[in-house]
């Protein structure tokens, strides 16, 4: 499990500035990490697995007897390896854009891993627009060389701007269909959610100070970006695949506005065979919150 250095967060120095060349050329190889059934059952309970001990469906992803099932989407807290936190981005101005995870076998209920990290596009939104960076992370066992999925994760780095473009086009987005949706899932976050979550490793103040929240414009510490793709992540499974986490082949979502900590999460799912398209609102706003969502099913 990684953990995020509070030195993150801290401004860049005046007039510092990242090159094109030098995010690109980033490579990291042979990362090593791990985690436990500990860490697997606290991802699933931080997602909201598990919050009714009485949904027999949900139990197995928090409780180890019987055979433990891990989250999909716990991908997202293993195998980091920290790459972009080594390029120069001013962290203090960069929001999670997209994430999109490939699934090439079933993350067990414990592992010992390796990971291989670059940097394989940069899109340039131009001076004082920021810049779209993705990070693109194969992880696999660190005993058998098995792979266990790809990490594709972009952000947009808006202090950025102005460094030019590498990499080609971004791939077109997944279009929601224009009907009403198949199903409904619905997901209250707690007020805790944030402090539940960080337990993960992201401790971003941003999501528990209300005074690092102001220092970014917003009236109140905000969920994590990848917590609300957990909570997508359950309704899926919820709604399309039978609580079976295995028929996942990829999920990927565009993260569009923040979520503020205990307001309602309408996940609107679309089932159309092998394809689940998916959008995310937070109902007391009404705002979208997760679009263009698609999740690739297995047989």
């Amino acid at each position: 499990m990684a953990t995020h250095s509070a030195s993150l967060w801290k401004p860049r120095a005046e007039g510092e500035k990242v090159s094109l060349d030098a995010l690109m050329g980033l490579r990291i190889q042979d990362v090593a990490g791990s985690y436990t059934d500990r860490e697997a059952m606290l991802y699933a309970l931080t997602v909201g697995l598990g919050r009714d001990p009485s949904n027999a469906k949900e139990l197995p992803f928090v409780v180890e007897h019987g055979g433990l099932r891990t989250v999909p989407t716990l991908a997202t807290v293993v195998g980091l390896t920290g790459l972009t936190q080594r390029a120069g981005l001013d962290f203090t101005k960069v929001v999670h854009a997209e994430q999109e995870l490939v699934f090439l076998a079933p993350l067990p209920p414990a592992a010992s891993l390796l990971s291989d990290s670059d940097i394989s596009r940069v899109v340039d939104k131009g001076e004082g627009k920021g810049a779209y960076v993705t990070t693109r992370t194969v992880v696999r066992d660190a005993g058998t060389g098995r792979p266990y999925f790809e990490s594709n994760s972009t952000i947009l780095a808006r202090g950025d701007g102005g460094i030019g473009s590498a990499g080609g086009a971004a791939p077109p987005a997944h279009e929601i269909p224009q009907r009403q949706p198949d199903a409904v899932v619905v997901f209250q976050t707690r007020a805790d959610q944030g402090l539940w979550y960080r337990l993960n490793g992201d401790r971003n103040p941003l999501h528990t100070d209300a005074q690092a929240a102001a220092r970014l414009g917003f009236p109140a510490p905000i969920l994590h970006g990848l917590c609300t793709y957990g909570i997508n992540c359950r309704a899926v499974l919820a709604a399309a695949c039978g609580y079976e986490p295995t028929r996942l082949a990829s999920f990927s979502v565009r993260f569009t506005q923040p979520v503020f900590i205990g307001e309602t999460l309408t996940t609107e799912l679309w089932l159309d065979g092998d394809v689940v398209s998916f959008r995310c609102r937070a109902a007391e706003r009404n705002v979208v919150v997760i679009d263009r969502g698609h999740a690739k099913l297995k047989d």
